[in-house]
């Protein structure tokens, strides 16, 4: 028996061709590779998940901040309208990793070929030689996000490179590339930087485990 159907249509090749239409329209795998990444909220996410793998205790410290004026549009929430600094932050995170005190500071810059030193202010400089004082192990994470790379560099080099920041502004990315460790940005933990933590430790004392 012959059908016939509107336009003469075969409805097999209506449903072969909705079948290409969906198959083109399917979503991509996620490559994260290039992506850009909130550094801040990656770091969090990190702290998240050696947490729960009880690998490290890191929390982001909270800022001080003095709240002068608070608007009420509904009763249930309330929005600062103005607020100030309290006093000078340290730096971002501190925690502690088997055993050692960790403290560090996370930068970013669009920059392609340099880090500024002017992200970084005098009183986080000096925080970070007070603890180094008393034996914790201080960095800074540097990310480069139109490269999407980072970079941890030890507080001891930042300190270095900061008191001859007269005649050097910045530090290269060549010289990030021979005096710092490149971090590979993943899934879990997001940024690994547990890893150089690790490698710092075993490089400062060979029995370390």
């Amino acid at each position: 028996m012959n059908i016939s159907y509107p336009s003469g249509s075969d409805p097999t090749l209506h449903f072969a061709k909705e079948k290409q239409k969906k198959q083109g329209t399917a979503k991509k795998p996620v490559t994260y590779g290039k992506r850009g990444m909130n550094l801040e909220e990656a770091i969090n996410e990190s702290n998240e998940y050696y947490l729960a793998h009880q690998l490290a205790v890191v929390h982001k410290k909270p800022t001080p901040l003095q709240i002068v004026k608070v608007d009420y549009p509904k009763r249930s929430a309330a929005v600062i309208r103005e607020a100030y600094f309290r006093q000078a932050s340290t730096t971002d995170y501190n925690g502690v990793y088997q055993g050692h005190y960790l403290d560090f500071e996370a930068k970013e810059t669009k920059n392609k070929t340099s880090f500024p030193l002017k992200n970084f202010h005098q009183h986080q400089i000096d925080h970070f030689a007070a603890c180094l004082t008393q034996g914790g192990l201080c960095f800074s994470l540097l990310y480069f996000s139109s490269l999407h790379r980072c970079f941890f560099l030890e507080a001891a080099v930042l300190i270095d490179y900061w008191q001859k920041k007269a005649a050097k502004s910045s530090i290269s990315l060549k010289e990030l590339e021979q005096k710092s460790i490149e971090l590979t940005p993943g899934i879990a933990p997001r940024i690994p930087y547990l890893q150089a933590v690790a490698q710092t430790l075993t490089k400062e004392d060979p029995f370390h485990e």
